[in-house]
């Protein structure tokens, strides 16, 4: 007797399904992290220098935002924008790429609102 005979709902994940669940922890694993989340809605909030980054989540050192923007830079989720004149400043823009995440963190807030009342 398979899972859908028994509990009347279809399998989550099959053989078949396998490159989809694949797909689904890729996606996951670019997004983990304590402060990707926090440093894709700063951005998205429209700060792009690295202190003010910083200073806009607390508790994130800056060893830590230089790594994981320098990863989030590598999976094209932001674009470091380097000023050539003195004094040197960098910005951090969102790349069209990572704005198409928007409605998916928004669901995620809305499922982590939803989870904090149950638990």
């Amino acid at each position: 007797m398979n899972e859908k005979e028994t509990t009347g709902k279809p399998y989550i994940c099959t053989v078949k399904n396998q490159e989809e669940i694949t797909h689904a922890q890729d996606a996951l694993y670019v997004l983990s992290g304590k402060w990707r989340m926090p440093i894709i809605i700063a951005l998205y909030n429209g700060l792009s220098r690295y202190r003010d980054i910083a200073r806009y989540i607390p508790g994130i050192t800056f060893a830590m935002l230089s790594k994981d923007l320098k990863l989030m830079e590598l999976n094209k989720l932001i674009v470091r924008i380097e000023d050539p004149d003195f004094p040197k400043t960098v910005e951090y823009r969102l790349t069209e790429y990572c704005q198409s995440l928007y409605p998916i963190v928004e669901s995620l807030i809305d499922w982590g609102k939803h989870h904090r009342q149950i638990i």
